[in-house]
């Protein structure tokens, strides 16, 4: 089983700490791990750790390069505006050499398509933020931009994340959980999580796992909301073999 970040904020936790984290789980994981980064939409992450928020794009892009330059442990330094790991040793080194992939989060916009182009080793999306039809024509517009980069768009691997699910054939219990625990929690009209997200009788779930294949995602990152053991259990008997595993 792979081990996924989703998304780490290399720019709030710090990139030095970050890459030490992650190294440490890549190791004890016996090279398991994907890092998922991004910058992240919160405000307040920034004001707590003192870092102004507009100034969180610029940032990710140099703590992905201080990340991957970390992991490596040989060579020059980055040595960029805000960050530098000029003198600095990570040790122990992560399993994965040169490092674990990484993997840019983006919900699909032109400047988030070419950061990942760019930057990333793979793509993933937000399912509470995107459909099916979105991230088919996203997927299409980042394949132009990585053959600009240089990258093979058919080699470059995508997931959708934050697909939180809660499989019931009570409609009761699911209009509860967009109402009372996804759309406060989330900030979303309740309309808009019940189309995209997993909440529901399993064949409607399968139904909206068979479209993001049919658009060309690679993988789904799911994310029980409640009785997380029970749940698990039940999309992998009753919504897993209606989409074929």
């Amino acid at each position: 089983m792979a081990l996924a970040t989703t998304v780490a904020l290399p720019v709030v936790r710090g990139p030095v700490a970050l890459a030490k984290s992650l190294a440490a789980i890549d190791l004890l994981s016996g090279g398991r791990l994907v890092v998922g980064v991004g910058p992240g939409s919160s405000p307040g992450d920034y004001t707590a750790v003192g870092v102004p928020f507009e100034e969180r794009w610029k940032r990710l892009d140099e703590a992905v390069k201080a990340l991957r330059v970390l992991w490596r442990g040989e060579g020059p330094p980055f040595r960029g505006e805000f960050y530098s790991t000029e003198g600095l040793t990570l040790e122990p080194y992560p399993a994965q050499r040169p490092g674990p992939p990484i993997w840019i989060g983006s919900w699909g916009s032109e400047a988030g398509l070419w950061r990942v182009a760019r930057l990333g080793d793979g793509w993933l999306a937000s399912a509470y933020n995107t459909t099916p039809e979105a991230f088919a024509a996203a997927r299409g517009a980042l394949a132009e931009r990585l053959r600009t980069a240089g990258k093979d768009p058919s080699g470059f691997p995508n997931a959708v994340a934050t697909m939180f699910f809660y499989v019931t054939e009570e409609r009761a219990a699911s209009e509860r959980i967009i109402r009372e625990v996804l759309s406060p929690t989330l900030n979303r009209p309740e309309e808009e999580l019940r189309e995209r997200l997993l909440v529901g009788p399993a064949e409607e779930c399968a139904e909206k796992l068979a479209a993001y294949r049919a658009a060309g995602a690679h993988r789904i990152l799911l994310w029980p909301v409640e009785d997380e053991l029970r749940q698990l259990a039940t999309f992998g008997e009753r919504v897993a073999p209606l989409v074929g595993g």
